[in-house]
């Protein structure tokens, strides 16, 4: 008797690994077809051996490789992924990465033609990929996570790309125009170190974006509908680093929608300049506005200090988490009572906040305000929190 598509998909749910949805696909027709989908939907693979054996069949068939939704490839070495087997070997640790590798994950990739959500990260293998792998694909990609390096090859696949919403990138390699002058109340005119240039009309859906250079957000910023940017200052000299930070807001501000999430990391945090990172957010009106997430601000360690950083606060009538450094104070704030207490005083100030994260020597601490009560929550994930409002 033949079981509807909902039972079998019921069957396909309680199977416990993919080598039983593997095996579910040499049941019946009907059932193979429902477990392919289960199988092929999702996929993340780390190790190189599973990821050629996987690309050897996408290539193969094309059938399948159009159910491949969302792709994470993440080849890494036998050292840094969890296996357990105590058959390793110590010259597998070392390993290299097949002859041809990403060549075949690249024809794999051309017959993903229905593929949404695509990570790639390979600064771990042993030889690290390129776009190029890109180059002959024919997918419109919603979110896309990558740590290629900026070349033409990556540029010309996000000029191809009509309903990205979601975009990381690790590298950008921008130069100025040795003929144009700068200013620090306007985006310089930048160049690339490309012969292909962002299109204007490119990536025309992009709410999120993510990059380790400011740069990259002077690039692709502009005119298009970011509401959640996280980036970091690359200067270290103070008058340096303030110029980029008047050139970032200044991009900012060219985006089409009001920022509601902002995350602007720094490799040496210091509190006068963090005033001055706060009160750029104030009177940026796409930044104060609608904002809802801000990090990461030096917390004042000195009364006076602190209640005029509450008083630029209070200014963001829409804050729910604001992420704040520390590390300074003496003694650190380590303790459970002193998390809350710092908590409960910020909430005094601005009662919409919901969320606190304290960053104390790189360890994030979460403390969550509901119904006034303060709790923390030390391991809990904060990488997302600024995605997720």
């Amino acid at each position: 008797m033949e079981l509807t598509l909902e039972a079998y998909r019921i069957i396909v749910n309680y199977a416990e690994s993919r080598s039983d949805i593997a095996v579910l696909c040499r049941v019946s027709k009907t059932l193979r077809r429902v477990a392919e989908r289960a199988l092929y939907n999702t996929i993340y693979l780390q190790h190189p051996e599973e990821i050629l054996a996987l690309c050897s069949t996408l290539d193969a068939s094309p059938r399948l490789a159009s159910l491949v939704d969302a792709w994470t490839i993440a080849p890494t070495r036998l050292s840094d992924a969890d296996y357990s087997d105590e058959g390793d070997s110590e010259e597998d640790y070392d390993q290299e990465l097949p002859e041809g590798f990403w060549e075949t994950v690249a024809k794999a990739l051309q017959n993903t033609t229905k593929l949404r959500f695509l990570n790639v990260h390979s600064q771990s293998a042993s030889t690290s990929a390129s776009a190029s792998i890109l180059r002959n694909t024919t997918f419109s990609l919603r979110r896309f996570h990558c740590d290629f390096d900026w070349d033409d090859d990556l540029v010309g696949f996000l000029n191809r790309q009509t309903e990205l919403v979601d975009l990381y990138i690790l590298d950008f390699k921008p130069y100025l125009d040795p003929g144009s002058t700068t200013s620090t109340t306007s985006a310089p005119t930048t160049f690339y170190s490309t012969s292909t240039n962002l299109h204007a009309t490119a990536m025309s859906q992009l709410t999120t974006l993510e990059c380790t250079f400011a740069e990259a957000a002077d690039a692709i910023v502009p005119h298009r509908p970011i509401t959640h940017l996280k980036t970091c200052f690359s200067k270290m000299e103070i008058a340096a680093k303030r110029e980029e930070m008047i050139r970032l807001f200044s991009t900012i501000s060219s985006s089409s929608q009001p920022i509601r999430s902002l995350d602007i990391a720094d490799s040496s945090y210091n509190e006068p300049f963090a005033m001055e990172l706060l009160r750029k957010v104030v009177d940026t009106k796409v930044t104060s506005s609608n904002l809802r997430y801000l990090g990461t601000l030096v917390l004042p360690i000195k009364g006076q200090e602190r209640l005029r950083f509450y008083g630029l606060l209070m200014k963001l009538k829409m804050l729910q988490c604001l992420e704040v450094e520390v590390s300074e104070w003496v003694p650190p704030p380590s303790t459970t009572a002193a998390f809350r207490a710092l908590a409960s005083e910020l909430r005094l100030y601005c009662p919409t906040i919901t969320s606190v994260v304290f960053v104390l020597d790189f360890e994030r601490t979460l403390v969550t305000i509901t119904n006034g009560v303060c709790t923390v929550n030390h391991d809990a994930g904060t990488d997302l929190l600024w995605r997720e409002l």
